[in-house]
């Protein structure tokens, strides 16, 4: 990779960014999104949805966009209610559609004026069932609710589909935790600046970890370059490498790699660094 502060860090194996919000973003901003994230060498964005009409407009961009993918799925602090049938039959028609390839985002969220807990775990459950009907792999958010996660999970036999755990932030034993329901520990750019988090991440196997940026418009960030998008990926690897005493091509292609397997098949080599 070649750096340079405020320029773009380039990795010669192409990244996954395996979670962001691209779809918040202005139609004329995307665009310069997909040409920098082609600059940094991001093979393939996969945009999360976090409400219906959210999962509508990744999946419109997964059908026009060569680079980009699709998670379908409720975010738990969005939710505006129970989700009923209708809700369901949206995202099983969502789900099918050929650019999803996971169930994202989707989880719990406890944070101080969340939706109710109930709420937001029966959503959660009929979601994870939801993505074991389709086979797509979980991509799950977790904020001040892990220990409910992890009981729902194992109930639910998430295991069966597996994921990612989202902008880990937790130490080694939440972790390991997750490891052992066979989920991969996704990491984002609180790694660049969270002592604990780069302890826990030091001693988590390559083979069990993938990358993202979480992307979404930051208006209230005055300096644009430090607004996240998915160029900044290069710098979650390269920090990655220095913690595991690697080169960064070696985490560059352990990552990569570990999405594709995580997806089962959904997406090939080949079809990374496909054209925006």
């Amino acid at each position: 990779m070649e750096a340079a502060e405020s320029e773009i860090l380039r990795s010669n194996r192409p990244l996954i960014d395996g979670h962001a919000h691209i779809d918040q973003f202005a139609p004329a901003d995307l665009d310069p999104l997909l040409a920098r994230a082609e600059a940094a060498n991001v093979g393939l964005i996969i945009a999360a949805g976090v409400t219906l009409e959210s999962c509508r407009r990744v999946c419109a961009l997964a059908d026009e966009r060569p680079r980009i993918r699709a998670g379908v799925g409720l975010h738990p602090a969005d939710l505006d209610g129970w989700l009923d049938g209708a809700a369901l039959a949206e995202l099983r028609r969502l789900a099918q559609r050929p650019g999803v390839v996971e169930w994202s985002e989707t989880g719990l969220d406890y944070m101080p004026n969340s939706p109710a807990y109930d709420l937001q775990q029966d959503a959660f459950r009929k979601q994870v069932r939801l993505a074991r009907e389709f086979g797509l792999p979980l991509v799950t958010h977790s904020r001040e609710a892990d220990e409910d996660m992890l009981r729902i999970l194992r109930e639910e036999r998430a295991g069966e589909v597996g994921g990612a755990w989202h902008y880990f932030q937790g130490g080694l034993p939440l972790a390991e935790r997750v490891l052992e329901l066979g989920f991969f520990i996704s990491l984002a750019k609180p790694l660049l600046r969270l002592p604990e988090l780069q302890r826990a991440a030091a001693q988590i196997p390559l083979d069990r970890i993938v990358i993202e940026t979480d992307s979404y418009p930051q208006p209230f960030k005055k300096n644009p370059v430090r607004r996240t998008e998915p160029w900044h990926l290069p710098q979650v690897a390269a920090k990655l490498a220095e913690l595991h005493n690697v080169d960064v091509e070696t985490v560059a292609a352990a990552t990569t790699a570990n999405y594709l397997r995580m997806l089962g098949g959904r997406v090939s080599v080949a079809e990374l660094g496909a054209p925006a």
